[in-house]
């Protein structure tokens, strides 16, 4: 009974190392499969951000509802401009009301403010240069008094779009290796077990070849499960918070989760193999007496 048992814990205990391992490899993958959706939405990221950036049309005093109208068509049938929408002065005043906490208009006798059209522009013209050029092509317009925007704003949304992709290509590269050397470790313990079983095969004249392959198919296959693991996870997570999250991920851009799919995949395999293999390797060219240090 006690020659049966031994086995039978061993069993458990190798199950027990490579459980822990998959473990530790799906979190580490699913942290990596967040991050990666990030950078790969990081320009539809900055996009987002630009394309709040717009235009407010202040008009003159008296301008006609169809010149309003003309005005409102002439800027939506442009190249430039994604989005009008008309704000006449009683709006504005309940707006302004809201924001001040009071009724100015009841202390003046008259509501100051004029009618506008905020303007919100294309992405790829919420730059620095290309604003300057379209608040003089506004000012053309005969229906518009003045020009507004908020220019130091949108230099240092500009500056700081290219910053926040630097850090999270630099982020990403570091984490990648921490995550890496976290999996390496793991695996390591978990060969680190069946060491005196490396040893024994050796001893009845196992190729090296041989004695590895089956750690390493076992490895792979854990590296898979914990990919499929991490993914699936990561997939509840962006689904449960979709609403959320709308405006920096695309829950139906299936290219860019295919991506992290496959990422995921192919570096819980790599990972899996190499440090398996390099594991292995290790304990291959230890003599007995050094098994147990």
């Amino acid at each position: 009974m006690a020659g049966k048992s031994q086995p039978q814990k061993l069993k458990k205990r190798i199950f027990k190392s490579y459980l822990t391992s998959t473990v530790s490899i799906s979190m580490v993958l699913f942290l990596i499969g967040m991050l990666g959706l990030v950078l790969l939405n990081a320009e539809r990221l900055a996009q987002y951000v630009r394309e709040n950036i717009g235009f407010t049309l202040v008009l003159n005093e008296g301008v006609q509802e169809s010149e309003i109208s003309d005005l409102q068509k002439a800027l939506k049938s442009t190249d430039f401009v994604k989005s009008v929408e008309y704000i006449d002065k009683e709006t504005a005043a309940e707006r302004l009301k809201a924001e001040l906490g009071e009724d100015f208009t009841g202390f003046l006798g008259y509501n100051p403010l004029l009618s506008s059209i905020d303007v919100k522009l294309f992405a790829e013209y919420a730059t620095p240069e290309k604003l300057v050029v379209l608040e003089k092509k506004f000012m053309e317009y005969p229906q518009v008094k003045e020009v507004l925007f908020q220019r130091d704003i949108v230099n240092i949304i500009n500056e700081n779009v290219k910053k926040i992709g630097f850090i999270l290509v630099f982020f990403s590269g570091l984490l990648l290796f921490i995550f890496s050397a976290l999996i390496n470790n793991t695996i390591r313990i978990s060969i680190y077990s069946q060491r005196f079983i490396i040893n024994t095969m050796l001893l009845v004249g196992a190729t090296d070849r041989f004695i590895r392959a089956p750690f390493i198919k076992r490895s792979v296959v854990y590296g898979i499960a914990g990919a499929f693991a991490a993914n699936l996870l990561l997939f509840i997570l962006m689904y449960s918070y979709s609403s959320e999250i709308k405006g920096i991920v695309d829950m139906e851009d299936f290219k860019i989760f295919g991506i992290v799919f496959l990422a995921d995949l192919v570096l819980g395999v790599l990972i899996s193999w190499s440090s398996t293999y390099f594991a292995v390797n290790k304990f291959l060219r230890l003599k007995f007496d050094e098994l147990f240090y």
